[in-house]
């Protein structure tokens, strides 16, 4: 049929015919080659090509400012018999409660209470959530700047060696940090942070470690603090040791972002440089496997993780430009 057509209109014109062959020609040619933006199987390109045509979505981020830290001191030593010994960093004089043999399921019965019915900003609207489910509350009063070690034990009283077998139905330690001036609920967006922590015992023998930190917001909202993954460094001999000054700025990144690793484990030897080029600073993390390993030029080029080959499906910039820009005059 196409050809009787083609030779009939090669008789009534050859100009014609010619003229119509090669619009079908460049038309075919630019479906191909996606010169029209559709979505049409691309068999001309190479794959490389093809990756880097998919838009990764830059996530919309909203920098707020933390007020409390915390962290374990030697967790190699902690244990239920002999206690634990807890650091806090707070920006604001703050009440540090912490809530021993917590239930689990009053744990999360209490965030959803914070978000539907009452707000959790002292360590009363905690224990109304809770309902008493706990064996023992231990509470001090945690000065501003004051980078304090707080040693918490359980009771001997209580004959507790351990909780159980694995899945448990309460927490070893909860810690709860709260604004101890009710004037400064009204200044930071973040009034109170809930710390679950696992506390090894006779059963249950692995490491002490923060198992979850959860901030929670005035608006009645509440994020779980998530740890970013930053590059190792290839170089293992002793002149590339970072400075001090080499580690604050790496841990200077994850306090932009407001995440920061909270466990005492040994720390592997990172690096502030991009994985790919080498040369730029490293400024976004890539969801959802949480590394940070691109800098602001590399990072529009990379569909998976260059470091484990994970579909990326959004990502975020540690810092925008003008802090960039703000911190490079300070080095200066």
């Amino acid at each position: 049929m196409a050809a009787v057509f083609l030779v009939t209109l090669y008789e009534y014109s050859p100009l014609f015919y010619i003229a119509v062959v090669f619009t079908c020609f460049i038309v075919t040619t630019g479906l191909v080659l996606g010169w029209f933006g559709w979505d049409v199987p691309v068999i001309l390109r190479n794959s490389e090509e093809t990756q880097f045509s998919t838009r990764v979505f830059k996530k919309q981020m909203r920098q707020v400012k933390n007020p409390f830290g915390l962290e374990i001191t030697n967790p190699s030593t902690a244990s239920i018999t002999t206690g634990i010994t807890l650091t806090t960093d707070c920006l604001e004089d703050c009440r540090l409660t912490c809530y021993w043999g917590c239930s689990v399921q009053k744990v999360y019965e209490a965030l959803q209470k914070h978000m539907y019915c009452f707000r959790i900003s002292t360590p009363q609207a905690l224990e109304d959530a809770l309902y008493s489910e706990y064996l023992h509350q231990e509470q001090y009063l945690i000065k501003k700047d004051s980078r304090e070690e707080i040693y918490c034990q359980l009771p001997r009283d209580t004959k507790i060696e351990d909780f159980g077998t694995v899945p448990r139905s309460r927490y070893p330690l909860v810690a709860l940090l709260t604004l101890a001036d009710e004037d400064d609920r009204e200044v930071y967006d973040i009034i109170s942070m809930v710390s679950v922590i696992h506390i090894p015992d006779k059963t249950y023998k692995l490491p002490c470690r923060i198992l979850y930190q959860y901030l929670l917001l005035a608006q009645g909202q509440f994020h779980d603090l998530k740890q970013l993954f930053m590059s190792a460094s290839n170089n293992s001999t002793p002149s590339s040791n970072p400075s001090p000054e080499e580690k604050n700025v790496d841990r200077s990144l994850l306090e932009k972002a407001g995440l920061c690793e909270s466990e005492a484990e040994p720390a592997e030897e990172t690096s502030k440089d991009c994985v790919v080029c080498q040369n730029g600073s490293v400024n976004w993390v890539l969801l959802p496997c949480r590394h940070a390993c691109l800098c602001d030029a590399c990072v529009r080029y990379f569909q998976q993780c260059p470091m484990c080959r994970q579909f990326v499906q959004e990502s975020f910039a540690l810092c925008s430009q003008k802090e960039q820009d703000r911190d490079k005059l300070k080095t200066l």
